[in-house]
């Protein structure tokens, strides 16, 4: 079931759609600590912040991949 759960275009369209937010909110969240201008910003540190969240947020979704709503990468159930 899982397997199969997998390799759908919805499930992986809403795992990348996860995935973008985690990485945005991330980015904007590392962007306003402590920034004074856009030159002084630690582009590499935001990018490597917004890549683990990213990943962090694709695993997740795969660990949902056996509970939850068979047509999305969440744990819950739109029930």
């Amino acid at each position: 079931m899982m397997a199969r759960r997998l390799l759908t275009t919805a499930y992986w369209a809403d795992t990348i759609e996860r995935m973008v937010r985690a990485a945005s909110s991330s980015a904007l969240a590392t962007l306003g600590v402590g920034q004074l201008g856009l030159l002084d910003v630690d582009w590499a540190a935001v990018a490597s912040v917004a890549g683990m969240a990213a990943v962090v947020s694709m695993l997740t979704s795969v660990a949902a991949g056996s509970t939850g709503d068979p047509q999305t990468a969440g744990f819950t159930t739109g029930r």
